[in-house]
């Protein structure tokens, strides 16, 4: 349950939600994006209900446990997962094409699929593929329409060290580009690193909002995140 929880993100910054197994944050990041109906209030994106096609549209969502089709290949999903969306995903001219038209659909992909790590499995099944490999896969899907929004829920689990940079490293890229972040995590450490501002629930209810470096002080994100529960 989530109890008269009010949030104001602003555009283009890297938003880490914070909180204990079972406060809410899963259940936040639904209703924001519209999969899950409130009992009262609105999400508003863009000035618009967030529930609307308008919006959807700018968005991209990886849940916690993605689901995907075993039997496709990741091209193949991905594909499947393009054609769902009016906005496609266009690449941006590579190093040495003359003419950035000539690039099709299926090169857009494997561009998306390079960048998250997995051209090279592009056409293996989706059966085989490992707990990070699918995480990567994951981001990718949630990538596909280029949203101006991006909603990743526990986007580094499962994710070994080097996977865990390269996922930085890439939403980093994507803030560069001007994208709004809003992810669950229990890496404490990452959110530190990368982000701008966190919010922290606890038992549904919001308990703080702000920036980063003033919520932790002269202390770890860590050490300042247990003090705050403990107190609670």
């Amino acid at each position: 349950m989530v109890d008269n929880l009010s949030l104001d993100l602003k555009e283009g910054v890297m938003f880490g939600f914070l909180g204990p197994n079972g406060a809410g944050k899963t259940t936040t990041m639904k209703i924001m994006i519209g999969l899950t109906d409130s009992s009262k209030g609105s999400v508003k994106i863009d000035e618009l209900d967030s529930k609307t096609i308008k919006v959807k549209e700018q968005i991209g969502y990886m849940p916690e446990d993605p689901y995907f089709y075993d039997h496709l290949t990741a091209l193949e999903f991905m594909n499947f997962m393009a054609s769902l969306f009016k906005k496609k995903c266009h690449p941006e001219r590579s190093e040495g094409s003359k003419d950035s038209s000539s690039v099709t659909q299926n090169d857009s992909i494997i561009n998306l699929l390079k960048t998250v790590g997995l051209n090279n499995v592009a056409n293996k099944k989706i059966g085989y593929f490992s707990k990070g490999m699918k995480q990567r896969l994951g981001l990718a899907q949630a990538l596909v329409n280029d949203p101006k929004y991006i909603f990743l829920d526990e986007p580094l689990d499962g994710l070994d060290p080097i996977g865990r940079r390269e996922f930085k490293q890439i939403l980093l890229g994507l803030k560069k580009k001007g994208k709004t972040i809003f992810f669950n995590s229990h890496i404490l450490s990452d959110v530190e690193e990368i982000c701008d501002q966190i919010g922290i629930i606890n038992e549904g209810k919001l308990i703080y909002s702000g920036s980063v470096k003033q919520f932790r002080g002269n202390k770890t994100l860590e050490d300042a995140f247990v003090d705050k529960l403990t107190k609670q």
